[in-house]
């Protein structure tokens, strides 16, 4: 018997599909639309709508909100809207009735067809007009749709988090991870392959997750073929079309109410190994593109509301993606503070990290302003209050916030630490006095914007760029592979590929490439701030030059994991050096290495440079070694900071050997944890197992190598590990 439906006026809030008990409440703003039509399908295959209803300005109108509430209504349904109004492009106006458009507040989203086909543009691609033509093609069989989703009451496991300061975070990929057939999971690149892997995290001892963008993203949008003719993937996902919707590739489960269990369930088993959950979220842009770009939510919805326009009929581009979302505006962000809201209570997520945050300190006019009323809003947001938030404080068109953005809520991804470890390593000349600065957390910029070593994310690679393999293996990009012709990606890669361009079964090439890449992870952790690690860097994982792979949905991109027992060396080394770094709280202080002017500097600096002589550096620009102590306690405003043991670091980035007189202090001697010139298992100790040295005096550190060594008294001997 054919369902009966019943409609009414309903409410304006919340925005989106909300399911009772009778039905479901319809709302959307959109303040230039003169006709707005639901329809509702019971398949998201199907063709034909059970219901088609305009609504009327009078009963379903309040202000710029337009709502219905529909008895008979129910989960599982998928619906969209028609909204009609004027098609000026010349004035911002692209209204088109013929296009099927998304809810912005959907919660699940089935992309039937790629979004470049012709019918999902508001104008006629045959005109010689463009965009200011109109089409008359429906898109209703082809556009996107979103389901109606009522959350189970299932609860998330919830737990005390982390500060932020005491966080490892492992960025990923969610396909990438896991899809290679031997990753050994039952359900590769999924939300439920993730959890095959959470006991591999934990051994590594990684604290959180950072994914790539899981939102709903049309993975066709790359309209480029590599030179062998394969079709190009949108595999990175930075192209959301809905905000608060998972992408449906991710799930194994493909029915939208099992694809968010499925979600759920992931976030618990990580929350039960004690790893919290970070989303990279793209509120800069959208996929829709610029005026030649498809239409499928926003545009039809409301340009001039939601996207930054340059004179009425162009896009501001500030994304290097065609568009850029209007995040001054109050409507704006409301939704964006909404579906970060969403993420955490209903999806259980502890943090996210905003990709081009500088957009959100734009005006509508693109004037960077301080105090941005989002970046506010998102900082003091009752719900959001002990969340993770990092942003890439710099957007495509010249901002760049590092150090400044926000208040001290908000961490930030520190490309300079990123840059700067990079010149070290590779021993670039004057590069030395720019890594002590990434070394002691960044004070120039952070501690002069009233923050602390936790808010710089410190990171030497990340998904966009060189993998860390690849960063000592290959001197230029090879992205030819990308169909660009080799003009994508950065030039300015700080790599050296150690001698030999690309692979190489030279054994001298081999072992210096691994020695840098310990350099690389030892510098990392023993830096003040957040360390950020990429998926596979802890196994050399190579995308064999390619700096750039964004489009790239193979073996290029994703983890293989026959990589882990090939270099399980380095694995162990990462493993350990993580262990290190937690026991060790005087490389996760909440304050910057600090020296009270008032009291002896000799007795109470916690932080001492040293040249090879044990004396104070000349600090010329040709200097390409240091040596520096961290004292186990540090004083805070006149009180004590515990700490552990004094550490003390040979950092040598030089083509020879320099020998360091040790630090004399009473009461304690040198023991040995890490140097990287050395072989496995001898380069690394493991927690409680550091040996005493048979030299007190002097320590060499071999040519291009990190020496970590730790002080412990007489009394603790044999007793108090690494």
């Amino acid at each position: 018997m054919p369902a009966i439906f019943e409609f009414h006026s309903g409410s304006p809030l919340p925005l989106g599909a909300s399911v009772a008990s009778d039905g479901v409440n319809f709302a959307i703003f959109s303040r230039n639309a003169t006709a707005v039509t639901i329809v509702i399908y019971e398949t998201a295959e199907d063709d034909m709508p059970i219901i088609k209803h305009e609504l009327d300005p009078k009963e379903n109108q309040t202000g710029d909100i337009w709502h219905c509430f529909i008895n008979g209504a129910r989960a599982g349904q998928w619906y969209g809207y028609f909204i009609d109004g004027d098609y000026d492009p010349k004035s911002g106006k692209r209204f088109n009735v013929n296009k099927l458009l998304l809810d912005p507040y959907a919660k699940a989203v089935k992309i039937k067809e790629p979004l470049n086909l012709e019918e999902m543009f508001a104008y006629d691609k045959t005109s010689k007009l463009e965009d200011l033509s109109f089409s008359k093609l429906r898109s209703d069989r082809t556009a996107p749709r979103a389901c109606i989703i009522k959350h189970t009451p299932e609860q998330i496991i919830r737990h005390r988090r982390r500060k932020l300061k005491d966080h490892i975070i492992y960025e990923m990929h969610v396909r990438g991870f896991t899809v290679n057939p031997n990753s050994g999971v039952a359900d590769p690149g999924t939300f439920k392959g993730i959890i095959d892997k959470i006991p591999y995290l934990q051994e590594l001892g990684v604290t959180a997750v950072e994914l790539l963008p899981i939102h709903a993203y049309d993975d066709k949008s790359v309209l480029r073929y590599a030179p062998d003719g394969t079709p190009l993937t949108n595999y990175w996902g930075y192209d959301p079309i809905a905000f608060s919707a998972l992408h449906e590739t991710y799930c194994a489960n493909k029915a939208p109410h099992g694809a968010i269990e499925e979600f759920k369930a992931m976030v618990n088993e990580f929350h039960k190994a004690d790893i919290e959950v970070i989303i990279d979220v793209v509120f800069n842009h959208t996929g829709e593109g610029n005026e030649f770009g498809p239409t499928v939510s926003f545009k039809g919805i409301d340009n001039p509301m939601y996207y930054m326009l340059d004179n009425g009929r162009h896009y501001k581009n500030y994304t290097g993606c065609g568009n850029t979302m209007n995040c001054s505006h109050s409507v704006i962000r409301e939704m964006i503070v909404d579906s970060l809201v969403y993420w955490v209570v209903e999806m259980g997520v502890d943090g996210f990290r905003f990709d081009l945050a500088s957009v959100f300190s734009r005006d509508a006019d693109g004037n960077l302003i301080q105090n941005a009323p989002l970046v506010e809003k998102i900082a003091e947001n009752p719900v959001l209050r002990d969340v993770i938030i990092i942003a890439e404080s710099w957007d495509a068109a010249g901002a760049y916030q590092l150090g400044s953005f926000g208040g001290y809520r908000w961490a930030e991804w520190n490309g300079a630490f990123r840059d700067d470890i990079r010149s070290f390593i590779k021993a670039d000349i004057g590069s030395l006095k720019s890594v002590i600065e990434r070394i002691t957390g960044s004070p120039s910029m952070f501690l002069t914007s009233s923050k602390f070593p936790a808010n710089s994310i410190n990171f030497i690679t990340c998904h966009d760029g060189f993998t860390l393999n690849d960063l000592v293996s290959y001197q230029e990009k090879h992205n030819l592979e990308n169909g660009e012709e080799n003009k994508d990606g950065y030039n300015d890669n700080r790599s050296w590929n150690c001698g030999i361009e690309g692979e190489t079964s030279d054994p001298k090439i081999l072992k210096l490439r691994k020695k840098q890449m310990k350099n690389s992870l030892a510098l990392l952790m023993v830096s003040l701030g957040v360390p950020m690690i990429t998926a596979g860097d802890e196994f050399c994982r190579t995308q064999l030059g390619n700096n750039n792979a964004y489009c790239q949905d193979n073996e290029m991109s994703w983890l293989d994991w026959s990589l882990l027992e090939k270099n399980k060396d380095l694995f162990r080394f990462v493993k350990n050096m993580i262990v290190f770094r937690k026991q060790n709280s005087s490389l996760r202080r909440r304050h910057f290495y600090y020296v009270p002017e008032e009291i002896d500097m000799d007795k109470f600096r916690d932080l001492v440079w040293f040249n090879e002589k044990g004396e104070e550096p000349d600090w010329q620009p040709d200097l390409y070694h240091i040596g520096f102590l961290i004292k186990g306690w540090t004083p805070i405003e006149g009180s004590i900071e515990k700490g552990n043991q004094d550490i003390f670091i040979i950092l040598n980035s030089h083509w020879d050997p320099h020998t360091y007189i040790l630090p004399k202090i009473k009461g304690k001697r040198w023991y040995f944890v890490c140097d990287t010139d050395k072989d496995s298992p001898n380069d690394m100790v493991e927690f409680g197992k550091s040996s005493l040295l048979s030299n007190q005096n002097d320590y060499t550190a071999q040519e291009r190598s990190v020496v970590i060594l730790i002080s412990k008294t007489d009394s603790k001997f044999g007793r108090r590990g690494s």
